[in-house]
C-alpha cells in the first residue's frame, strides 16, 4: 500500500503510552533528558517506515512528549529515537540511534519462541484496538491467604515434554489442558514465572560442547512491564486472548493466577547489554547510577538496578500493576528481589519506602495478594522485616534453606526444620 504523509495534531500528554481511537492514536512519552524525539512507525499493512520529529514547542508538555497520529483505524508498529544532550564525561553509552521501545506499550511485534527480538533496532511496539474478549462474568477469586496453596510453574516448562499429552506444548493454552491435573494436586493458585516480554536469545553464554548459544529460558530479563511474551502462546498474534482464556479457565476451576514480576532490573543488563528502550529514553531516571556517572549500581546481580523509588518509575510500576489487574483479572503478584523496593534513588536502604507503601495502599490492588522475595543480590536481606504493612506476604528463604539442610543430612538441622514448620518464630 502506498502511504501518503500522515496527518498529525499536537496530541495530549496523558495517559502515557499509545491511546487508541477510531480517528487515530495519541502517543505520549516521558523523557526528561531528551532534547529531540522522533516517532518512527509503519502501518501493519505497509513496510513504508515514516518518521515524525516532535516539535518541543507544540508536542511537549513538561517532560512529556506527545503527538496525535491520524491513522483512521489502522494499527501501527512504532518506536522512538531520542537524542540526548551529551557532553564529555557523560554516561559511556551512546543511544541516539536506538529505536526505543515505549515502556507503556501493551504489546510487541509477535514472534515465536527462540526468535530474536528486534527491540532497539526496529519499531516493534504495537498500537492497535484491543481484541474483544468475553470474560463470561469472571471475577478474581479472593481466596483467603490462610487457605492458599501455591504451585509455581514455568509456562513453557510445565507442558513442554511430550509426556504432557497436550496439543500445543509449552503454551498458555496447554496450561488449560492440565487444569484437571492441577486440581488433583489440591492447589488453589498457580504462580507463573515471568510472562512479560523478554528476549531469550539475548544471552552471552554458549554450550561448552556444541558451541550453540544458550537461551535465557527463565524470563527474568524483561523488555516490558506490560506486554506478554507472545512466544508463550500457541499463536503468537493471539497471545492476549489466549492468556485471558487461560485465566478465565483457571478461575472457573477455582484456581487463582499469581504473576512473578521483575521490576528490580531490566533486560538491558550492564554497559555491554543490548539497549532496547529504558536507557535510551531516560537513563538517569530509570536506573541507579554511580556517583561518577560511569556505570550502573548493580544490586541485582543482573547488570543494572531499576530506580524504583523515583516517582516516575514508581508510577510506571503501579500503572503496570493496574493494567494487569484490569485487563487480565490477575489475583496477585510475587515481586522478584523486592528488597530493591527498599532502596532510595541513591541506592541506600530506607524505611517505609514509597513504592512499598504505594503498592500496599493502592485501592485497585486492595484484594490482590502481594508477595515479596524480600532480599536482593547485594546483601539486603529483609525476610521477617520487609514491611510493617499487614498486606505484604514474604517468601521465607530460611524455610527453603533449612529444608535443604535437613534433606542433605546436615548436622544440627533438625531443630531448624522444627522452627520453620512451627511458623518461624525467630522471624515472625
Amino acid at each position: 500500500m502506498n502511504d501518503q504523509p500522515t496527518l498529525t495534531e499536537a496530541g495530549r500528554p496523558l495517559p502515557l503510552g499509545p491511546t487508541w481511537s477510531e480517528k487515530g492514536i495519541n502517543f505520549a512519552l516521558f523523557s526528561r533528558h531528551g532534547v529531540a524525539v522522533t516517532l518512527i512507525f509503519h502501518f501493519l499493512d505497509s513496510d513504508h517506515v515514516q518518521e515524525i520529529e516532535l516539535d518541543p514547542e507544540h508536542n511537549k508538555t513538561g517532560d512529556i512528549w506527545h503527538l496525535f497520529l491520524h491513522t483512521l483505524g489502522r494499527p501501527v508498529y512504532y518506536g522512538y529515537r531520542i537524542k540526548t544532550d551529551r557532553s564529555e564525561g557523560d554516561f559511556p553509552i551512546d543511544t541516539d540511534r536506538v529505536i526505543a521501545v515505549d515502556p507503556y506499550c501493551r504489546a510487541h511485534k509477535p514472534r515465536g519462541w527462540a526468535v530474536k527480538s528486534e527491540a532497539g533496532s526496529e519499531p516493534i511496539c504495537l498500537a492497535a484496538r484491543g481484541l474483544d474478549f468475553d470474560w463470561q462474568g469472571d471475577r478474581p477469586l479472593q481466596t483467603p491467604a490462610s487457605e492458599t496453596i501455591i504451585y509455581e510453574l514455568h509456562v513453557r516448562g510445565f507442558t513442554r515434554h511430550p509426556s504432557s499429552g497436550v496439543s500445543a506444548p509449552g503454551t498458555f493454552s496447554a496450561v488449560v489442558d492440565k487444569i484437571d491435573y492441577l486440581k488433583e494436586l489440591g492447589i488453589t493458585a498457580v504462580e507463573l514465572l515471568p510472562v512479560n516480554e523478554w528476549d531469550e536469545t539475548d544471552n552471552k553464554f554458549f554450550h561448552p560442547e556444541t558451541g550453540e548459544r544458550l537461551l535465557n529460558y527463565w524470563g527474568y530479563n524483561p523488555l516490558s512491564f506490560f506486554a506478554l511474551r507472545s512466544g508463550l502462546a500457541a499463536a503468537a498474534d493471539q497471545a492476549v486472548n489466549e492468556f485471558k482464556t487461560m485465566v478465565r479457565s483457571l478461575h472457573q476451576a477455582g484456581i487463582e493466577v499469581i504473576l512473578d514480576l521483575v521490576f528490580n532490573h531490566t533486560g538491558e543488563s550492564d554497559l555491554e547489554g543490548t539497549t532496547s528502550g529504558f536507557r535510551a529514553i531516560d537513563n538517569e531516571i530509570y536506573y541507579l547510577i554511580n556517583k561518577e556517572q560511569t556505570d550502573y549500581l548493580n544490586y541485582t546481580g543482573c547488570g543494572n538496578t531499576v530506580n524504583c523509588n523515583h516517582p516516575v518509575v514508581s508510577s510506571l510500576i503501579i500503572d503496570a500493576l493496574h493494567y494487569l489487574v484490569k485487563e487480565f483479572h490477575i489475583d496477585g503478584f510475587r515481586f522478584d528481589l523486592a528488597a530493591i523496593f527498599s532502596r532510595d534513588t541513591t541506592g541506600a536502604p530506607i524505611k517505609h519506602a514509597p513504592l512499598i507503601e504505594m503498592i500496599a495502599e493502592d485501592p485497585l490492588l486492595r484484594d490482590c495478594k502481594i508477595i515479596a522475595e524480600a532480599w536482593d543480590a547485594a546483601g539486603l536481606y529483609q525476610v521477617g522485616s520487609f514491611s510493617t504493612h499487614q498486606r505484604w506476604r514474604e517468601w521465607n528463604g530460611k524455610y527453603r534453606d533449612d529444608v535443604r539442610l535437613f534433606m542433605s543430612g546436615s548436622r544440627d538441622s533438625v531443630h531448624r526444620l522444627a522452627t520453620r514448620i512451627a511458623g518461624s518464630s525467630d522471624l515472625y
